[in-house]
């Protein structure tokens, strides 16, 4: 008796934190961690972010265009068709401060007027320059319209007043932070993931949203990982190989940069929205993005290296001696893995 009781006393000294670690973690407790370990959010308006252009074969859409087409559609779903990818009047926010690095992205899926104040998807990027940690929010879908007819009018939500993910008490009249973004465990979940589209870093490039690059925090060597419980059986690996010309600016990822975002970046593959000017050199050759080159001459530039990585990308055992995949560094992991 005496040992089963022992035993009894073991288990449950060892179940009880297994109990505590499965635990969902709620939008309220993720924020909060958030606001400790990085900061805080402000309440902000969709309205006063920057328009992020759309053109068709270079020239704006008219007044009263919804295209599914356009020089550079948006890649927040890069290998399917999205709803919104080309519609005009979608913004970005930059609401950094210090080492606080915060970038908010406003989509509209139906078209209204500029000023208009509902959107369909908000998206908030939080990271910190110095410990590199980094939380994900994104907002519920909005409510669906009453019938087909109101579909063009009466969908989206009012983002005239995002709550911040932590707040308890909102004005009166204004969305609680509970009923305005969705939890971390939906967020960690919608495929594809947060992570594995920002491989390589918090802030991705894309022909999109770099027309605003210059609105959009940037941290593309430093330490880089995300917390909060949902988001913690991410391991993000970064690859390079000798010589290569690919990584002078940024890290490469192995997820969908291999899967996806090296081949629409080097005209491998067209991206859903492109137009038939998008598909075409130079717009489909983003990298580097400073690129001025002839095709000539940027074919032979960056050819072996784009192969090289390829290669890698098909190596997911990392038996190429030539290819380095390395952790992320988050703090001192950073041996790198052959």
């Amino acid at each position: 008796m005496f040992v089963r009781a022992r035993l009894f006393a073991l288990c449950f000294l060892f179940a009880a934190p297994l109990a505590a670690f499965a635990h969902e973690q709620t939008l309220l407790e993720y924020a909060d961690q958030c606001v400790r370990e990085i900061g805080a959010i402000p309440p902000f308006d969709c309205n006063d972010g920057t328009d992020i252009p759309i053109t068709i074969d270079g020239k704006p859409p008219g007044p009263n265009d919804s295209p599914t087409r356009c020089d550079k559609p948006s890649l927040l779903s890069p290998a399917s068709e999205a709803k919104g990818q080309c519609i005009p009047f979608s913004k970005i926010l930059n609401l950094s401060r210090g080492n606080t690095q915060i970038s908010a992205y406003c989509r509209r899926d139906v078209l209204r007027p500029d000023k208009d104040p509902r959107y369909d998807g908000v998206v908030v990027v939080m990271h910190h320059s110095g410990n590199g940690k980094t939380c994900w929010f994104a907002s519920k879908p909005p409510p669906l319209p009453k019938s087909q007819a109101d579909a063009p009018t009466s969908s989206g939500f009012v983002a005239t007043r995002v709550p911040p993910p932590n707040e308890r008490k909102p004005p009166s009249g204004q969305p609680s932070a509970v009923e305005f973004w969705t939890t971390p465990a939906v967020v960690a979940s919608k495929q594809p993931t947060c992570l594995k589209c920002h491989d390589a870093g918090p802030f991705i490039f894309s022909p999109y949203i770099g027309q605003v690059w210059d609105k959009v925090p940037t941290d593309p060597w430093g330490k880089y990982s995300s917390i909060g419980q949902a988001f913690l059986p991410y391991h993000l690996m970064t690859m390079s190989t000798p010589g290569n010309t690919c990584i002078g600016c940024h890290r490469i990822g192995s997820e969908q940069s291999c899967t996806v975002y090296l081949g629409l970046s080097v005209g491998k593959l067209k991206a859903p929205g492109n137009d038939s000017l998008a598909n075409r050199y130079p717009l489909n050759h983003w990298m580097p993005t400073d690129n001025a080159m002839s095709h000539e001459q940027w074919d032979k530039a960056n050819v072996a290296s784009v192969a090289a990585l390829l290669a890698c990308c098909k190596d997911p055992a990392h038996k190429d001696p030539d290819c380095t995949f390395t952790p992320m560094p988050s703090g001192s992991n950073t041996r790198p893995l052959h």
